[in-house]
């Protein structure tokens, strides 16, 4: 435990980040515990002396009214079984003192001249009330109470009470900050070790471990991959090396070449052990946030908006670094369909908007009148033009100017990116577009990313028929990609390619499923404005009531859904009469060949992957030619 503790390791920084947002909750709600009682404390007080005050006012009316002094004495000194009323009294209307009373005789208390406003008042650590005494709706006294009033003692009692809970409390979220963080950190901390020895020993037959699935899985698996395939290089490169030994000059320009992508080895390998500790501080914050506080809804949404941003980072890592492994062995596929410019250009700025939002830039949007055609896998085009626009955002500093805009030229489409970021050396713009070089390596661009993201865009592009050029007046001048895409005609039914254009014609009743409001939403308002009568359910059990009623002819549902998730959802209404030719589509962001199995299997007819285009949806509505 001690251990783990140190602030220079990982662990010791998300137990150390447990323990503050710990305290910090712990103070917060301790501070307002104590507030809150005190003003109880306070208020309780001020209700019984007000009621003892109007029990003396009850019983001293008929001593006022007969000017009987001795009985209104006797009235006070009931007050004595109240060891905290120090002191009463009774004025008659004209202010002057009519009876008085001391709890202790030894220390006789001076009474005012004359008695206060109605009410109470807090004085030298005493409570005063004083209450009017009432006859036939007018004022013929007033009873003058004074009590001790132990605030002080109050708060010491509570605040040692408080102390006690806070120490056990920071030591119980210690030893569960402990235990929680091996889950991430065990599996970061061996890709980490891994990365090290292979840099020191340069023996890159060295493999981390699997351990456990899902996202932690899939980038040990990348990692290791990627080991693999520098390791090939690498043992290429040494061939090479041997091979051109007896030419000189062959050589010598071998040798540069080897020693340049032995630099960028190491800066890829220092660097992915880079980007990946990176998104697993504000996870580990959020975990917290959300544990300390699950009471707290805001702070809940908040930890939960953050810990997605940063796992969309780290599936984006993992992603960048598997497509290029597939395009590199020829396993990329591209799924070619009539597309129009804007519905990519949208995909694409949905993807990058929180990045650019992160950091302050403003983008300015330019396009040519719809509609512009293009031939192209929709998700793949939106990737590089989503890769051209987190390239200038990371290379400009916070509030800078990007812009996107397209023009149509002759046969083709130009797209071009701009930035008024850090800009391109010369001698770099022939080497930006390959694998693992950055035009700043700099401590200072902590954003910089592996490498991957331009190489890979281009390779896209080539695989459309199109490409990719790069251009910057130099340093501190900002930088211009430019995108060539081949058009092509408009599809003679435009429905194929025109968002909204879907089940023209075709009217159908459509339920969609998704907690992610923003994208449920969205996609919901599409399709009413294509015709279809839509229904959006954010939980599960929510979508299984509003479906009996509304009797869908395709349902969209997420699989991770509160309450009731996707399968069980799909087995639910598949179970209801009226919903049995109901088309099911999974979408989610589980892509893998068992999550396909596991939806067939729950009754699904298809599968689509996030993030999911509008054309994708209207596909399947058009396949199944509703006609409802």
């Amino acid at each position: 435990m001690l251990a783990s503790l140190k602030p220079g390791t990982v662990r010791g920084k998300l137990i150390l980040m447990a323990l503050a947002t710990t305290f910090a909750a712990l103070v917060a709600s301790s501070a307002a515990m104590l507030l809150y009682d005190l003003d109880s404390f306070q208020q309780y007080w001020v209700d019984d002396m007000t009621t003892q005050a109007e029990i003396v006012a009850a019983v001293s009316t008929s001593a006022l009214s007969f000017n009987d002094q001795t009985a209104a004495r006797q009235n006070l000194s009931l007050l004595r079984v109240r060891p905290q009323i120090q002191a009463g009294a009774i004025y008659a209307a004209n202010g002057a003192l009519f009876a008085a009373y001391a709890q202790s005789v030894q220390d006789t208390p001076v009474f005012p001249a004359r008695p206060g406003r109605p009410g109470y008042a807090i004085e030298s650590g005493r409570l005063v009330v004083n209450h009017p005494i009432m006859e036939n709706g007018e004022v013929i006294g007033t009873v003058y109470l004074s009590a001790r009033y132990r605030l002080i003692e109050r708060v010491r009692s509570y605040a040692a009470i408080l102390g006690a809970v806070m120490v056990f409390s920071l030591l119980l979220a210690a030893l569960v900050a402990s235990r929680l963080q091996r889950g991430i950190t065990q599996p970061l901390a061996a890709v980490t070790g891994v990365a090290q020895e292979v840099m020191e020993k340069r023996d890159f037959s060295l493999r981390v471990p699997l351990s456990g699935s899902g996202e932690i899985g899939t980038l040990v698996a990348a990692f290791n991959n990627m080991l693999a395939e520098v390791g090939r290089r690498a043992y290429a490169l040494q061939e090479a090396n041997q091979t051109l030994e007896h030419e000189m000059k062959v050589r010598q320009g071998a040798e540069r070449a080897l020693l340049q992508a032995d630099r960028r080895k190491d800066e890829f390998l220092a660097t992915l052990a880079h980007e990946l500790r990176n998104p697993l501080a504000p996870i580990r914050t959020g975990l917290d946030i959300m544990r300390v506080n699950p009471d707290d809804q805001a702070a809940g949404n908040k930890a939960r908006v953050i810990m997605e941003r940063q796992l969309k980072q780290m599936v984006r890592l993992v992603d960048d670094l598997l497509d290029v492994s597939r395009i590199n062995t020829g396993k990329l596929t591209i799924r070619r369909a009539p597309l129009q410019l804007h519905s990519v250009v949208g995909d694409a700025l949905e993807l990058v908007k929180p990045y650019l939002a992160s950091l302050g830039h403003q983008l300015e949007v330019e396009l040519p009148p719809p509609p512009v055609y293009l031939d192209g896998d929709a998700t793949r085009l939106a990737q590089v033009l989503s890769n051209l626009l987190n390239n200038a955002a990371k290379y400009t500093d916070r509030g800078g100017k990007l812009s996107l805009r397209a023009a149509l030229e002759q046969d083709v489409l130009k797209i071009r990116v701009r930035d008024n970021g850090i800009g391109i050396a010369s001698n770099m713009l022939g080497e930006i577009f390959d694998m693992f070089v950055q035009a700043d390596t700099s401590l200072e661009r902590s954003t910089a990313g592996l490498g991957v993201g331009l190489s890979l865009a281009r390779k896209l592009a080539e695989l459309h028929g199109g490409s990719i050029e790069a251009s910057s007046a130099g340093l501190g001048q900002g930088s211009e990609f430019t995108l060539t895409l081949p058009l092509m005609a408009a599809p003679a039914d435009s429905a194929t390619a025109a968002p909204g254009a879907g089940g023209e014609g075709a009217r159908c009743r459509i339920l969609l499923v998704d907690d992610n409001a923003d994208f449920v939403d969205g996609i919901g308002g599409l399709l009413r404005a294509a015709g279809h009568t839509v229904r959006v359910c954010h939980e599960g059990m929510e979508a299984l009531e509003v479906a009996e009623l509304f009797a869908p002819d395709f349902a969209f549902l997420d699989i991770g859904l509160p309450q009731l998730n996707g399968y069980d959802l799909a087995r639910a209404l598949r179970r209801l009469p009226g919903l049995r030719d109901t088309v099911l589509v999974a979408v989610t962001g589980w892509g893998q060949q068992k999550d396909r199995q596991l939806a067939f299997e729950a009754g699904f007819q298809s599968h689509l992957v996030k993030p999911v285009g509008f054309e994708q949806i209207v596909a399947i509505l058009d396949s199944a030619k509703c006609g409802c």
